[in-house]
């Protein structure tokens, strides 16, 4: 009896470790995931300072923004191992309105922002993100490695005596370069000895210790902005509620919604494929406009998801949720209790970080995949890439898409092709077989096929191996079948799907309106009723 109470206790025990291991981290686990949120929050510090100087505001809007938003994310966002915080993408959109209206309608443009991106998540919108090719994924990834790579390069200015910023000279640009490389390096061979803490911490504690005990004169994260600050308080913006003021904000607020969407959609996915994990576009929606919504009443300046952190993040071994909890606790403990420590880093050290970041974000394969395929998909790779660095990512994105449509589009069109046959049921008829999809790319082509002068009384399509797909396909149908029309001769169609026929018997285009011929059980014969669409026109 004791064995077999034994014996059950000890199966229990197994199962239970089993459920806790797959559904929480184990304490190695914890530990490599709690080093890794540290790593993410300390270059999350000179990041959240120089955009808000970007965006015109104070540092403590853009760190309260990174805890703000940061915290919520990883909490209840799509992806675990993701980081967001406030970024350049968003801060450029920001800057002219600071500067004509003022920081509190900036808390009332993210607020709004917020509201948007809830109901996009709601909506479930972020679904569209599954359309946005795999060659835009690749100029998206490259840009962005790109515009990380130039960020950087503001670090290495320095303020002259008048306040100006001035590129480094002398002695001050040969240590910063040298301090970099020494971080690079760093990261490269830890990895080569040891697994028990992430090569970027150790990279910036070392060089940190090595600054501070030679006293190495390079600036520091003190020399940007003091990162002191209190807790982060609730306040409305201070705006009048009327439609002036809606007015004012709307704009920025759908731009920012949609920049901060795509942004964080294209980062689900790319995190995603380097952790195996899908899904979770809407949830991140609502995540994402939740953070916005909650900082924008708590003095935040919005943000979104962010690659190079979570680029970091990643490589550091961060895949829960609880690395980018512990990103943004530590941003906050430096603000209320360890400023002096963070200002104490190396600038150079935090820019060596992201020049690895840099390094392993590019896609470097897209060098070979360009060389492969189609020269309309490398053009594609290459204009993402460039409009990405030159403008933004909403717009690359966006214009991406629609370059990869339209080459789909020009490719497509040219599939349409008939060829004739006998008909086999209605005697002396001739039966077109169209072959290719009809839309409105192929409407030209597809009138081109038929010469009613040549055929005979009565002219069959069949589209079977073909689909109408748009209001262009019923005018061009519509337009033949006027054709025929006007030269005394019958026009019928069969072999319509589902939904060819349900497009034709809206249009009241169909004179039979059979349920019998999308089924394939027998074949009926539709004839064609003109001047629906204006196709005779």
């Amino acid at each position: 009896m004791t064995r077999t109470l034994l014996s059950q206790f000890s199966r229990r025990l197994r199962v239970e470790r089993r459920i806790a291991t797959r559904n929480g981290p184990s304490l190695p686990e914890a530990k490599t995931e709690i080093l890794s949120g540290l790593t993410v929050a300390l270059a999350l510090v000179p990041e959240a300072v120089a955009f808000a100087f970007v965006a015109g505001v104070e540092p403590l809007v853009g760190l309260y923004a990174a805890f703000i938003v940061g915290l919520v994310t990883a909490i209840f966002g799509g992806r675990p191992g993701m980081i967001s915080g406030a970024t350049g993408a968003l801060a450029v959109v920001m800057v002219a309105l600071v500067a004509d209206h003022g920081v509190q309608y900036l808390f009332a443009t993210v607020v709004l922002m917020g509201i948007l991106q809830i109901l996009a998540g709601v909506f479930r919108l972020g679904k569209f993100i599954r359309m946005v090719p795999h060659t835009v994924m690749l100029g998206f990834v490259n840009g962005l490695a790109i515009v990380i790579f130039l960020a950087q390069m503001e670090q290495f200015q320095i303020r002259d005596a008048s306040g100006h910023e001035t590129w480094m000279t002398g002695s001050t640009l040969w240590l910063t370069l040298g301090l970099v490389a020494a971080t690079m390096a760093i990261i490269w061979v830890t990895p080569k000895i040891t697994s028990a803490f992430p090569a970027p911490l150790a990279a910036i504690g070392l060089v940190t210790v090595a600054v501070v005990l030679f006293n190495i004169p390079v600036p520091n994260v003190g020399d940007m902005a003091s990162v002191k600050g209190g807790l982060p308080s609730f306040a409305i913006p201070s705006v009048p509620l009327n439609f002036e003021t809606l007015h004012i904000i709307f704009p920025y607020a759908v731009i920012l919604a949609a920049i901060g969407l795509i942004e964080s959609l294209l980062t689900l996915n790319l995190v995603g494929e380097i952790t195996g994990q899908r899904g979770g576009a809407s949830k991140e929606c609502v995540a994402q406009g939740g953070a916005n919504v909650i900082t924008g009443f708590f003095g935040g300046m919005g943000g979104c998801a962010m690659i190079g952190q979570s680029m970091i993040n990643v490589s550091s071994g961060g895949r829960r949720r609880l690395s980018g909890i512990a990103a943004a606790l530590f941003l906050l403990s430096f603000i209320l209790f360890a400023s002096g420590i963070i200002e104490m880093i190396p600038l150079a050290a935090l820019v060596g970080v992201m020049f690895m970041v840099v390094i392993g974000t590019f896609a470097w394969q897209s060098f070979n995949v360009m060389r492969r395929v189609p020269l309309s998909d490398a053009l594609v790779i290459v204009l993402v890439t460039v409009v990405t660095v030159y403008e933004d990512l909403a717009v690359a994105v966006v214009v991406g898409v629609i370059v990869s449509a339209l080459v789909y589009a020009w490719n497509a069109a040219s599939q349409i092709t008939a060829t004739h046959r006998k008909s086999h049921s209605e005697k002396g008829a001739r039966v077109y077989d169209i072959k290719g999809p009809l839309f409105f790319g192929s409407s030209a082509s597809f009138q081109e096929l038929f010469d009613p002068r040549k055929d005979p009384e009565t002219v069959i399509l069949d589209f079977n191996q073909s689909r109408l797909v748009d209001g262009s396909a019923l005018q061009a149908v519509e337009a033949v079948a006027h054709n025929y029309k006007s030269a005394g001769k019958t026009l019928k169609l069969r072999g319509l799907s589902k939904d060819c026929h349900a497009l034709l018997s809206g249009a009241g285009q169909l004179i039979v309106d059979e349920d019998h011929d999308p089924d394939y059980s027998m074949a009926i014969d539709y004839e064609i009723a003109t001047g629906r669409i204006g196709g005779g026109h």
